[in-house]
């Protein structure tokens, strides 16, 4: 459980009347008994979800949407693992990049595309301000 913060003017330009809840479901991410809420600049969520990928994900999901600025997350998860970092792209970071400076191999460049689908659909187009998930490797 915890409260987010991202960069209020960066990511995904949606409408304004978009349901948080239904970008989620959407998402084919499954959250139980899931409230979602925006108001102030803050995403609100909470539910229960299947594992805490799906859980980072949902936090950096509604936290790359162009004006909101925190996400505060109550949700609860079903199967416990050690928590993602998170990480700030900076302007001229890639993917390989970001895996070279976590996993000492950029080559491992897929395990980060693949922890932030699907807000990601293509490994080339970052930007910054964005914020990615980096699961530990198995």
């Amino acid at each position: 459980m915890g409260l987010f913060d991202f960069v209020k003017e960066m990511g995904e330009k949606l409408d304004a009347q978009m349901d948080l809840a239904k970008m989620v479901n959407e998402s084919g991410i499954e959250v139980q008994d899931m409230k979602a809420d925006f108001k102030d600049g803050v995403a609100s969520v909470s539910g229960v979800v299947n594992s805490l990928a799906d859980k980072e994900k949902i936090v950096v999901m509604l936290g790359n949407i162009d004006g909101v600025e925190q996400v505060d997350e109550s949700l609860n998860i079903a199967v416990g693992k050690k928590e993602s970092k998170f990480y700030t792209v900076k302007s001229g970071d890639t993917l390989g990049k970001i895996a070279k400076e976590f996993y000492g191999n950029a080559m491992k460049y897929m395990v980060v595309f693949e922890a932030n689908k699907p807000m990601l659909k293509d490994p080339n187009r970052i930007y910054p301000g964005q914020v990615l998930r980096i699961p530990e490797l198995d």
